[in-house]
């Protein structure tokens, strides 16, 4: 897809919908197994999805032939492809899957996309977008405050990254991960794993000075690469690496200041992973 595209993870009912917002076609696209779901509460909404799939397609239905698959990040943290269907394929769908859910959901969609176009011609909706969804998970203003600096901040490291000749994706977590391993002696997937989270957001999931240590960290590394100008991603690495020794610096002092230890396991869940089927039982 050539447009421009953003991916957004909207809830309906508390249920995450992975979905990707389409600027020129100003439309969704939703993955198709994360609606099964909210519809059905299957325990195996893809193999559901495989089985409607298989009716549909006897029955002559062209919902099947109009899916777009798109990359979307799944439960390991890797972005990968995906069933997808726009507003009106999702509508279509709804109708082939019998569910007291439908009728709210339509709804639900309905309003999805005015205000996504609403926010097109007025950005400060997203922004209250935003707080209000991170208020409805349970952080306060003080928090989510922090939160809008660091994207904020994340995206002038990120445009320094930019001109300094680093691409997008790849090199960009390869360079986070310089920051996180250098303060934390863990990377990004492995700070995530000490926390017990998967796909959700390390950010979100940070306690204030956690999120202050990996600002800072990023803060030190931008204005390195700004006076210094590092071309590739070699040379940016090792810039990375000076900013995260700086928050490695400043953690040090905190803890032993305060005897606290900068770095918990504490995370923002209000649940919990089991891959132990011994401890279900």
């Amino acid at each position: 897809m050539k447009n421009k595209i953003d991916m957004i993870t909207n809830l309906f009912e508390e249920k995450e919908i992975r979905s990707i917002w389409d600027s020129e076609k100003e439309d969704y696209y939703f993955s198709v197994v994360d609606v099964i779901y909210a519809l059905t509460n299957s325990s195996n909404p893809r193999n559901y999805w495989n089985m409607l799939k298989s009716r549909l397609n006897n029955e002559g239905s062209e919902l099947y032939t109009i899916c777009v698959q798109l990359k979307m990040m799944a439960k390991d943290g890797k972005m990968r492809e995906t069933d997808t269907l726009d507003t009106e394929g999702i509508f279509r769908l709804i109708e082939s899957i019998p569910s007291p859910k439908a009728e709210p959901f339509k709804l639900w969609l309905a309003k999805l996309g005015r205000e996504k176009v609403d926010e097109v011609f007025d950005p400060s909706k997203g922004i209250d977008e935003m707080i209000d969804f991170y208020l409805k998970k349970g952080y306060d203003l003080e928090w989510i405050e922090k939160r809008i600096k660091a994207i904020i901040n994340r995206k002038k490291l990120t445009n320094v990254w930019k001109e300094n000749g680093i691409s997008e994706g790849v090199e960009y977590a390869i360079l986070t991960n310089d920051i996180y391993k250098e303060y934390s002696g863990m990377t990004a997937s492995e700070y995530k794993k000490y926390k017990g989270i998967r796909k959700e957001s390390l950010r979100d999931n940070m306690t204030d000075i956690e999120m202050a240590l990996i600002d800072i960290g990023e803060l030190t590394t931008r204005d390195i690469a700004k006076n210094e100008k590092p071309h590739g991603l070699e040379q940016n690495r090792q810039v990375a690496k000076r900013g995260g020794s700086v928050a490695k610096k400043t953690k040090d002092f905190y803890e032993e200041v305060t005897g606290l230890n900068a770095i918990t396991n504490a995370n923002s869940l209000k649940y919990q992973y089991i891959d132990n089927l011994d401890k279900l039982e």
